[in-house]
């Protein structure tokens, strides 16, 4: 086989991902790649988001207060966890495996819950220990194969709360053949929408709800 016959997928190396993570300095302006104008528009319609889930939850509406436990995964320097989940939650758990990212962070701090250094395809929470009504995946998910972002789903849906949700917020694949892209710099994968709903429907989840994120800078890709 020619490489290039290869699914974007194959060519993601968890260590490349992990080394270039490594030498990203941990600050907002790091982690989004010098698009730190984005962080305020995001986390605001991240906020909108869950609102509305919620607005239509039987189990875990608005007026219940905020939900007990939510896993910020892929967290980096834990943007989205001060910036949004510790406002929507008691606790937040954070996943990410870049050390010099969670160093900003304290564990029992700021409703911040355990810090966990390990990549998604090497979390396994245990189902019965812990519960969580909220799993956020945020720009993360590319560094994981289609395989092992399915299996890391279905270990999600093992420690969801009865009506918890999965919310995963990604770049889109903008290929004109409607491929995904691979993308030698951090070793990641863009997918199309359509590929997202087969794998997710592959680990066994239903879509509940989906939108576009508005007010992006021009150019970018669609999240």
């Amino acid at each position: 086989k020619m490489a290039t016959d290869l699914p974007p997928d194959s060519h993601i190396n968890p260590a490349t991902a992990l080394a270039y993570w490594s030498s990203t300095e941990p600050t907002v302006n790091g982690v989004l790649g010098g698009f730190p104008q984005v962080s305020r528009i995001d986390l605001q319609g991240s906020s909108n988001f869950l609102a509305k889930l919620r607005r239509a939850s039987q189990t875990h509406p608005a007026s219940a207060g905020k939900l007990k436990r939510a896993a910020d995964c892929g967290a980096g320097i834990g943007r989205i966890t001060t910036g949004f989940l510790a406002n929507v939650a008691e606790v937040v758990d954070v996943v990410e495996p870049v050390r010099e990212f969670t160093d900003v962070l304290k564990a029992g701090e700021g409703g911040v819950g355990e810090i966990l250094n390990v990549g998604l395809e090497d979390w396994e929470p245990t189902a019965g220990e812990v519960e969580y009504d909220l799993v956020w995946n945020q720009w993360c998910v590319g560094q994981l194969t289609d395989v092992a972002f399915v299996s890391y789903l279905k270990r999600a849906v093992g420690v969801l709360s009865a009506g918890g949700w999965i919310v995963v917020k990604e770049n889109l694949s903008n290929d004109s053949l409607g491929r995904d892209v691979y993308d030698e710099t951090d070793s990641s994968v863009t997918r199309t929408d359509e590929k997202f709903r087969s794998l997710f429907k592959e680990a066994g989840l239903k879509v509940v709800a989906s939108e576009l994120q508005r007010g992006m800078p021009k150019g970018l890709y669609e999240v």
